[in-house]
């Protein structure tokens, strides 16, 4: 399964804003992008302009590297949220929201998009009372999804819980802290994603 495996702190420093791609270092001190406000590389200290393409490229590369997709995938996306109706960059973010790994993440049981892809994939996620290893599965109104009992002893998924308890779940998920679980009450809407993402520049960008 393709997955990007480079310096995480570096993706956000090159869309110059926060992508809590490493949970809790994101708002400590120690963030890259706290430190160093420039792009990566060689050229990074040289804030150009961006040009309208530059423009709709870096929301789409922000969107990827937020929901932890690659471009194939994410094309997918794209091509989907066009078919449904009404407004495709809301469908899509819509459709990113709805994937396994985000809802994992959304429940406060993962620090980041990729600890809640590990938890999925080794099997620690249960949906609709099943055992599932596949983050980009999509979740529908009524689905459970439950953290798995031989995982609930560990001392990873009790520091999970602990943390979880300083955290808000978004309003089309109604999560149980003591039962581990949340169940989708509806499926998510444009106003319950609080990344600031410019979702119209990414249908320009695809619609050339």
């Amino acid at each position: 399964m393709a997955r990007y495996t480079g310096p995480a702190c570096k993706l956000c420093r090159r869309e110059g804003k926060k992508l809590y791609l490493k949970g809790e270092r994101c708002t400590s001190g120690k963030c890259a992008l706290d430190r160093r406000h420039s792009a990566p590389g060689q050229h990074g200290a040289n804030n150009k302009k961006l040009r309208e393409y530059g423009r709709q490229l870096r929301e789409k590369q922000t969107a990827k590297r937020y929901y932890g997709v690659l471009e194939k995938q994410f094309k997918n996306y794209y091509v989907e949220a066009a078919r449904k109706p009404g407004i495709t960059g809301e469908n899509l973010l819509c459709l990113l929201e709805r994937r396994l790994d985000n809802v994992v993440y959304r429940m406060g049981f993962a620090e980041s998009h990729k600890e809640a892809r590990q938890l999925v994939l080794h099997e620690h996620i249960e949906l609709n009372g099943k055992k599932v290893n596949i983050p980009s599965i999509l979740v529908k109104a009524g689905d459970v999804i439950t953290v798995r009992e031989n995982f609930r002893n560990s001392e990873k998924c009790k520091a999970l819980v602990e943390s979880a308890q300083t955290k808000t779940a978004p309003k089309w998920l109604e999560v149980n802290k003591d039962n581990m679980s949340a169940k989708v009450v509806t499926l998510p809407a444009r106003e319950d994603i609080d990344f600031p993402f410019e979702e119209q520049l990414i249908v320009e960008l695809y619609s050339k």
